[in-house]
């Protein structure tokens, strides 16, 4: 029967100062720029990932064409140039020390597009976990419509809490060196590589194979009849939702080509079980800038019914240094996040204003102390919520969960082909 991730073809550079070629994920410090004026001056010349990206702080440049011009240069002079090892039919188990210092492990493979679906109400086992925004889409298809191959940030979560796919794979380094190692640079910690051999692949395809047994899926969620949710996507959603639309665009333009064994199917993903100690949501907060604080927070208490009373759903409201906890009685959402983010979506469009999503409260109570500014802390959501809700009510809303901070998002090493 299988599941929708397989083994892949993968490149790695070959005699490369491996701390210069791996760079943070793109959709990140997009605003710091003088973040990724520090890695590129880092670079230099040596070959690196950072010449095969765009990083989004640089989405709204004039120049943004020529980037995405050269990027496909970089990638056809560095297949030309011989600079990548193929690894064939291969899986990598990936080890990852993050700036906490907790060791993230997973493992690095293909996953069939034809199983996934981002939209709302998909009931394909590869389902997103956030609502996808379709206007982010089109900057990255730009870069892949010319891209001779990917390169993955994606980080999908499976719910083993036995431990049945990813940790036994940790074997593999008592009979195998490491094919990469490095320091990551910017504070991302360390990471090293193995592949699998035979039995091991084979292990983790049994292994998943039975995670996604659809009798055992709707009993240990309490369902009846539910399809399966396997593969839950953590992390880089835009980036998978991309790969898919590039898919989807190229079979459209081929009517009649058989495009099973087609490159462009699959997308390098790396697979993490939810469960890991290393893997923590935190909330995203929010800020509302060029708007009257008072007047937002007036509007809020009459839809969402805040009071100071008790209740599952919470946010402090936070302007010109004053906090107060508030307690929504008429959610719209089964979270917190998504009954905000209703109400702010109304308010924005009909009233003006900014919406700015931010890691960390004390960011937002610093940004808060801006005239019209107004932020909002969220409590976390907890690891057990995501399966079931995303199961029962879909996407969860946009923007309402990280994992982890910037610097423990995957660096980009591997890469794929994905034309023939």
């Amino acid at each position: 029967m299988g599941t929708a991730f397989t083994s892949a073809d993968i490149l790695l550079p070959e005699k490369t100062d491996m701390e210069k070629w791996a760079v943070a994920a793109c959709d990140q410090y997009t605003a710091e720029p003088e973040y990724w004026a520090r890695v590129e001056k880092r670079v230099g010349d040596s070959p690196s990932t950072l010449g095969l990206i765009l990083p989004e702080v640089y989405l709204e440049e004039t120049d943004v064409d020529r980037r995405i011009d050269r990027i496909h240069d970089n990638m056809k002079k560095m297949l030309a140039d011989g600079i990548f090892k193929e690894y064939k039919d291969a899986m990598i188990y990936v080890e990852r020390v993050q700036s906490d210092g907790m060791v993230r492990k997973g493992i690095v493979g293909a996953l069939d597009l034809e199983e996934y679906d981002y939209h709302a109400g998909s009931t394909s086992s590869v389902r997103a976990t956030e609502a996808t925004v379709p206007e982010r889409i089109p900057p990255r298809l730009k870069v892949r419509e010319g891209a001779l191959i990917e390169l993955p940030h994606v980080l999908v979560l499976i719910d083993d809490e036995n431990q049945t796919v990813i940790e036994p794979c940790e074997r593999v380094k008592r009979d195998a060196k490491p094919i990469y190692e490095t320091k990551l640079m910017e504070g991302g910690g360390r990471i090293k590589g193995w592949l699998l051999d035979h039995p091991a692949k084979r292990s983790v395809l049994s292994s998943l194979e039975k995670l996604g047994d659809n009798d055992d899926f709707n009993r240990k969620y309490g369902l009846k009849d539910f399809p399966t949710l396997l593969f839950a996507v953590g992390d880089g959603n835009h980036s998978l939702a991309t790969a898919k639309e590039y898919y989807e665009r190229l079979k459209a333009a081929n009517p009649g080509k058989d495009f099973s064994h087609h490159p462009a199917r699959y997308a390098l993903v790396e697979i993490v079980n939810l469960h890991s100690p290393a893997i923590r949501f935190e909330a995203i907060q929010r800020i509302v800038k060029d708007v009257d604080p008072q007047k937002l927070l007036e509007a809020a208490k009459k839809k969402l019914g805040l009071s100071d009373e008790f209740t599952g759903q919470r946010f402090i409201a936070v302007f010109q240094g004053r906090e107060q906890l508030w307690h929504i009685h008429d959610k719209t959402s089964e979270l917190s996040v998504g009954s905000l983010q209703d109400f702010l979506d109304d308010y924005v469009a009909e009233n003006g204003g900014k919406v700015d999503y931010i890691h960390g409260a004390d960011v937002v109570r610093q940004l808060t102390k801006r005239e019209n500014t107004i932020g909002f802390i969220l409590p976390d959501m907890q690891k057990s919520e995501l399966f079931p809700t995303v199961i029962k009510d879909g996407a969860l809303p946009r923007k309402t969960f990280s994992m982890g901070h910037a610097a423990d998002k995957r660096f980009y090493m591997e890469c794929r082909k994905i034309t023939e």
